[in-house]
């Protein structure tokens, strides 16, 4: 399931960003690619729509992994 997740999330930074997805890490910080809060609350928004699920951010994610298991958690 994360290992999904994550693959999502990769699809989106190479849709929003010009990282290379093959660089990101569950480590990787949002701020490492360019990525600000509201980035984030956009994507969380999209993945919401992919996944079928209401995903409301109540805390700062930071880095790729931060996002993963906050998505996992309301999958859960």
């Amino acid at each position: 399931m994360a290992a999904d997740i994550f693959e999502k999330i990769k699809g989106l930074l190479e849709e929003h960003t010009d990282v290379d997805v093959d660089t990101i890490t569950l480590e990787t910080p949002f701020a490492d690619l360019g990525i600000d809060s509201l980035d984030t609350v956009e994507m969380v928004m999209e993945l919401e729509d992919d996944l079928g699920v209401e995903l409301e951010l109540e805390e700062k994610v930071a880095t790729v992994g931060d996002l993963v298991k906050f998505i996992e958690s309301k999958l859960a």
